[in-house]
């Protein structure tokens, strides 16, 4: 059944299939040939639980908050400002892609929407202030990826769905991480630009006063961040809540900036229903995965497979780690997660870890999907943003950040509290 699934998925997959389609076949395949029951005859009935559920009301909410903040031009605002700020660093504007798309990060939820929207601001400057193309472009398909990890998370939010984890743990337990991978992103181009200096174009140099009137523009973003997660953790409101006292918020700040008008809102709108409308089908699809391979007894195979491999728990995680690499240079980050969660994290709580530390482990090593090729989406959203040159060089830009998240899953196996130390301090 192992072989079955593996090479149905990757059978499927390699058609171009639609991946919520292919988890739905799948799914009917398993139920065909290794349960004894019907299970499709639940389909509806699991559809319509599925798509009920009151956490998954989130995803549309925080879509449409980030739709809001880059359709509105408020991510030219905030670049401008951390153009301030941090240009006198080695590497000068690249730091300044990195810092728009951690700020981005915390409100938008999505990567690759995040790596579009610093892409979309920051690529004009780059021939006109002489910065080589692959680093600058690879820091902002770096930065994108944080989307995904610092709170709040769309990814996070499907995870804790998916597994019946808590929520606003992941969003604890990704800030730390989250916050770590974007100060070494820095780290790392401080250290490139002083071996190469060439490579980091003009460092910038601002007067004090203007570094302060700049810090008027961040307020808006600072308190969207502070209002959505502190009111989760205030316990003033549950995840979906919060969610919608961003998109009020994103709207008010929009309509002070002079920026809300009907095609922004339409245009929002209308951006969220596609990008909802992809998440849920993909989401429903593995929730029916999930249920065939349960009554399939997939689980206890793979248990009873490494049992019989004789691997350690640590041996256990670090094969766990090199499958995510490998099927991350194949599939899409989000089908990778969905389809890989019903069948690995029932084997790693087994094996005594928690499931909350292993979400985020599993977002760095998708975090690195999205930035590797050939299927790395955020290389694919800069190149577009680009409008020429080579996608090698968006790929060779990327590397040494892709490296950098793969020493922030060593760590986070090393050192466990990294993502569980917050978790734990607010229980």
């Amino acid at each position: 059944m192992i072989a079955y699934a593996t090479f149905g998925l990757l059978g499927l997959l390699s058609l171009s299939i639609p991946v919520g389609i292919v988890l739905f076949l799948l799914g009917f395949g398993l139920d065909i040939f290794f349960t004894p029951f019907p299970l499709i005859r639940g389909l509806g009935n699991l559809v319509w639980s599925t798509s009920n559920n009151p956490t998954l009301i989130a995803i549309p909410f925080f879509v449409l908050l980030g739709e809001i903040l880059v359709r509105s031009g408020i991510a030219t605002r905030t670049y401008a400002a951390l153009d301030r700020w941090v240009s006198w660093l080695p590497g000068g504007l690249v730091h300044a892609n990195v810092a728009t798309a951690t700020m981005f990060s915390a409100t938008s939820g999505s990567s690759v929407a995040t790596a579009a929207t610093v892409a979309t601001v920051a690529m004009p400057q780059a021939e006109k202030l002489g910065y080589d193309p692959r680093l600058f472009s690879g820091a902002i398909a770096a930065g994108g990826t944080l989307g995904i990890m610092i709170p709040p998370s769309i990814n996070l939010i499907v995870y804790g769905f998916l597994t019946q984890s808590s929520i606003p743990k992941l969003f604890l337990a990704g800030l730390v991480p989250g916050v770590g991978l974007a100060l070494a992103f820095m780290v790392v181009t401080v250290l490139i630009c002083i071996v190469r200096p060439s490579l980091g174009g003009t460092r910038r140099i601002f007067p004090l006063a203007e570094m302060l009137r700049a810090l008027v523009q961040l307020i808006p973003i600072i308190l969207l961040f502070a209002a959505i997660i502190g009111s989760i953790y205030k316990g003033w409101a549950t995840p979906t809540e919060a969610a919608s006292v961003g998109v009020a918020g994103a709207l008010l700040i929009a309509a002070l900036f002079g920026t809300l008008n009907r095609d922004v809102l339409g245009q929002s709108l209308l951006g969220t229903v596609k990008i909802t409308a992809m998440i849920m089908l993909v989401v429903i699809g593995a929730s029916f995965l999930n249920f065939t391979l349960a009554a399939a007894g997939l689980g206890n195979e793979l248990q009873s497979m490494l049992g019989n491999l004789g691997l350690s728990p640590l041996g256990t995680i670090l094969v766990i780690v090199g499958i995510y690499i490998v099927l991350g240079f194949f599939i899409e980050t989000l089908s990778l997660m969905v389809v890989t969660i019903p069948i690995v994290v029932p084997l790693v709580v087994a094996q005594g870890f928690d499931p909350i530390w292993f979400g985020i482990l599993m977002i760095v090593l998708i975090e690195m999907a999205l930035i590797t090729p050939p299927v790395g989406l955020n290389l694919y959203v800069v190149q577009g943003a680009r409008q020429g040159g080579r996608m090698s060089e968006v790929m060779v830009g990327a590397a040494p950040y892709a490296l950098t998240m793969l020493v922030m899953a060593g760590l986070l196996i090393a050192f466990p509290q990294i993502a569980l130390f917050l978790p734990n301090a607010v229980q």
